[in-house]
């Protein structure tokens, strides 16, 4: 193979790992049926920004102040695609954004499901053969919302499941990149 073979098929890859990365990630959204057709974004505002205690544990992960810079850099970039940009005054539209974490509990069923200590039978369709306690992990989130600016009513909100706990510079703006572009997936209009 080639130098220009090789870089084609890794450049390729790359493609259609980006892609199967906004294909998986798991994007819910809600749109204000009522007030989309009414309100045209052709311009919008940050409705806020992060203010988490200088003490706080979540400030060198999840509400760390670069990372917000990432969001907001990656929000305006999708908007823009839309063609919608950001306004100094007046703005037709509100942008409000969001990075958290969770812990989820999955595999808990019920009092005599399942018995002995380790190996046993269990119910098949999770996928909970071999152990008797529940799966415990953190679920990364990342939000965005669009508001009406003139009657703070919501127009739209998305999440996407993607964790950024504990990443940092080129790694946590990749993930975040990644989550807008699914959100921006199901943008209204």
């Amino acid at each position: 193979m080639n130098k220009q073979n090789a870089l084609s098929c890794g450049l390729a890859g790359a493609v259609l790992c980006s892609i199967a990365a906004c294909a998986t990630m798991r994007v819910s959204s809600d749109v204000n049926t009522a007030l989309v057709s009414s309100v045209h974004c052709h311009t919008f505002a940050w409705s806020g920004s992060f203010h988490p205690r200088p003490d706080s544990p979540l400030r060198s992960t999840v509400a760390n102040p670069l990372n917000e810079a990432r969001l907001r850099a990656a929000i305006s970039a999708n908007l823009a695609s839309k063609g919608v940009q950001p306004a100094t005054e007046n703005p037709d539209c509100l942008v409000g954004y969001g990075i958290g974490s969770r812990n989820v509990v999955e595999g808990a069923y019920p009092p005599g499901w399942g018995w002995g200590y380790g190996w046993g039978w269990g119910y098949g369709w999770g996928g909970y053969w071999g152990w008797d306690w529940p799966y415990v992990y953190h679920e990364g989130i990342i939000g965005v919302d669009l508001y009406d600016a003139k009657s703070r009513q919501p127009i739209w909100h998305a999440v996407a499941n993607q964790s950024l706990t504990g990443l940092t510079g080129a790694d946590a703006e990749k993930k975040i990149n990644e989550a807008v572009a699914a959100l921006f997936t199901k943008y209204p209009g």
